[in-house]
């Protein structure tokens, strides 16, 4: 088993930035990758960014490529999320995801953390 909690989210007006935090706990040997997922109101979850646990390879959905970053602090299980120059369709409720090692899917999730970018 796997926890994550995240921490960062909150309200910013369009253009601004913040920062999501995920830190994972119990058996974090087995991460494979992590990522960052979204569900706005209505919505399917979408994922935003994951980063390979080993090689540091990170992927972005298109809509944030050159806006948002994720990065890792492997020492302390953590995975972060920069997101500047927000934009309205950015609000969201944001989840961390761990992919663990020999599984197809991404089995492990927060709890979640709302971002709203306000126009």
């Amino acid at each position: 088993q796997v926890q994550l909690v995240e921490s960062g989210g909150g309200l910013v007006q369009t253009g601004g930035s913040l920062r999501l935090s995920c830190t994972a706990s119990g058996r974090t040997s087995y991460i494979a990758a992590m990522a960052w997922f979204r569900q706005a109101p209505g919505t399917e979850r979408e994922l935003v960014a994951s980063l390979r646990w080993s090689a540091a390879l990170a992927y972005y959905a298109d809509s944030v490529k050159g806006r948002f970053t994720i990065s890792r602090n492997v020492a302390g299980n953590q995975v972060y999320l920069q997101m500047n120059s927000l934009k309205p369709e950015d609000t969201a409720v944001y989840y961390c995801a761990v992919h663990p090692v020999g599984r197809d899917s991404y089995n492990y999730w927060g709890q979640g953390t709302q971002v709203t970018v306000s126009s």
